[in-house]
């Protein structure tokens, strides 16, 4: 493909990426978050701490190029409230968000010993529902790239009347079982702008409970979203696993994987739903 080619595919891959954000993300987003940290064992999910005061992204804009990012009760910002321009053109640079219609986030591209910080954030939309998982990693001193803290927030649109609460399962081995089985499709996309539009859409294998939870650090969280996180950043190729059961007939599953050089490689989005048989 010529030079002139490649600059037309790439600024497509950005324009649809910005048109997906803006589809998602464009609402005033209000939910409590619950932050599940460290103990003396490891990552304690039983006993989660709520933020003191609700979080709201409001997220608007005022043409089809621009728009603004407004957050408040914020637990890393300066006075807990961080606000920025959103501008198609300059959106996403780093290459480090990444959207599908109904899953995006924004993801670390690199965990390799040059990373003191690294993190993960996943949102699964459904109606005016926005479920989201936020995992962070830490350095350590003797070199150790450890899952710190994990954060759920079921975030609610409140520009429209706001979607109920859901039917909370009781545990991530009763979700699993719920959709053992069921088929799906797939879409994936891989960091970089040039790689903006999707791969095509195939089936998906059953999903199976055990390739879900491959990882050591299983929970569960509001919104009945999932994870299966490495306790401690593997060498080789590994995957992250999120997850969330948006209604009794609808599951998504977003996979991050990295390579062997500690470079995130690809995002693979799924959606299954209950076949004849479960």
């Amino acid at each position: 493909m010529t030079e002139e080619g490649l600059s037309k595919q790439a600024r497509s891959g950005s324009d649809r990426q910005w048109e997906l954000m803006r589809a998602s993300f464009d609402g005033d987003w209000l939910g409590t978050t619950t932050w599940y940290d460290r103990n003396a064992n490891g990552m304690d999910l039983n006993r989660g701490m709520c933020s003191p005061t609700e979080s709201r992204y409001a997220i608007r804009f005022s043409d089809a190029d621009t728009g603004e990012w407004h957050g408040t009760g914020l637990r890393f910002a300066p006075g807990g409230e961080r606000r920025f321009p959103l501008d198609r053109h300059h959106y996403n640079l780093g290459h480090h968000c990444w959207h599908f219609p109904e899953t995006a986030g924004q993801s670390s591209l690199e965990v390799g010993e040059s990373t003191t910080r690294a993190g993960h954030e996943v949102n699964f939309f459904n109606g005016r529902s926005r479920s989201m998982l936020v995992a962070l990693y830490q350095r350590q001193c003797d070199g150790r790239m450890i899952l710190d803290s994990i954060a759920a927030t079921p975030f609610r649109c409140q520009r429209a009347r706001p979607d109920p609460d859901r039917e909370q399962m009781q545990s991530v081995d009763a979700l699993l079982s719920a959709v053992a089985g069921w088929r799906g499709i797939e879409q994936e996309l891989r960091p970089g702008v040039q790689h903006g539009a999707f791969v095509s859409t195939k089936g998906a294998p059953e999903f199976d409970a055990n390739t879900f939870c491959s990882q050591d650090v299983n929970g569960m969280f509001a919104d009945n979203l999932i994870c299966s996180l490495p306790d401690e950043m593997p060498k080789g190729e590994f995957n992250l696993q999120f997850g969330c059961l948006l209604n009794p007939k609808s599951f998504a599953h977003l996979i991050i994987a990295y390579d062997a050089n500690y470079k995130l490689s690809r995002w693979v989005e799924r959606r299954y739903q209950p076949t004849i048989h479960g």
